[in-house]
């Protein structure tokens, strides 16, 4: 990406472990946003922050070889989310473009992009794969890397090194910002772009991880309220409406059923689940 490329020119001459640094500051700045497709860090506005994300991801594995593992499953879970955050927008043709931008040709990319590639053609935002590796797992295993660098760099100024190379690439303040949950004073905290005195090792590691917590509880309440939603009884207008769908888009295009219908805080799985009630009921 040319955000990446830029920075990556403007770091060449500093040590490796800074580079490091100001990478996974950029990273996290990008995750935090990941959910907001109006953000945008390249010019490319097709770009989304997921997408940039990666590309900063994508230098830290360069610089490092001891944790090839945790490396490719960050690098699996972002490429997975970038295509569920569209796709729970609805912007499924969006969703086919980035997959086309996420994976070369190669082998060893084939399998998921295969596997990518089906989850889009059922323009279902809810099927097995895309929760199996939600965006909560990918900030886990964010967090589990930010712990391992933690330890490796006890005495480091990460976030202070890291904010000014964000102000000189013109940024501005960049605050992570949550309407779901009261994570805003954490997210200032940590990772806005103003430099702070270093206040030691264990205090960055602690106030870093805080901004990972807050943005896991998002995912978390996002889980509950679907929860919320499966417990609301079905009302005879929506049943009608579910027929209407199925008459008009057939079995099976429960995403565009979805989004054509006036639902009750419905998903399209629950949309699914309740044309096989109704089958049911009918045959009973």
């Amino acid at each position: 990406m040319a955000a990446a490329t830029a920075l990556t020119n403007g770091l060449s001459k500093i040590p490796t472990h800074q580079k490091k640094k100001v990478y996974l500051c950029q990273l996290l700045i990008r995750i935090a946003k990941g959910k907001k497709l109006e953000c945008h860090f390249e010019n490319d506005k097709r770009i989304s922050p997921l997408e940039s994300a990666l590309s900063f991801w994508t230098l830290l594995e360069k610089e490092e070889v001891e944790l090839e593992k945790l490396h490719k499953d960050i690098h699996q879970l972002i490429q997975i989310q970038i295509v569920a955050v569209y796709m729970e927008n609805g912007y499924f043709k969006e969703a086919a473009e980035a997959l086309e931008r996420l994976f070369t040709d190669s082998e060893s990319d084939k399998p998921l992009r295969m596997k990518l590639a089906t989850v889009i053609k059922s323009k279902d935002p809810y099927v097995p794969l895309l929760q199996t590796f939600s965006y909560n797992v990918l900030i886990s295993k964010i967090k589990s890397y930010i712990e391992l660098f933690m330890k490796e760099n006890e005495t480091n100024f990460l976030l202070q090194a890291a904010t000014k190379e964000v102000e000189s690439q013109g940024l501005g303040a960049i605050t992570l910002q949550s309407k779901t949950v009261n994570a805003d004073e954490n997210d200032k905290e940590n990772l806005e772009t103003k430099q702070r005195p270093h206040s030691g090792g264990k205090l960055r590691e602690a106030t870093v991880l805080q901004s990972l917590n807050g943005l896991q509880n998002v995912e978390k309440q996002g889980h509950a309220l679907v929860s919320t939603r499966k417990k609301q009884r079905w009302t005879y207008k929506e049943d009608l409406k579910l027929k209407l769908g199925v008459k008009e888009f057939g079995v099976g295009n429960w995403a565009k059923i979805l989004v054509h219908g006036d639902f009750n805080n419905r998903t399209s799985v629950m949309l699914k689940d309740r044309w096989r009630t109704l089958c049911k009921i009918q045959k009973n």
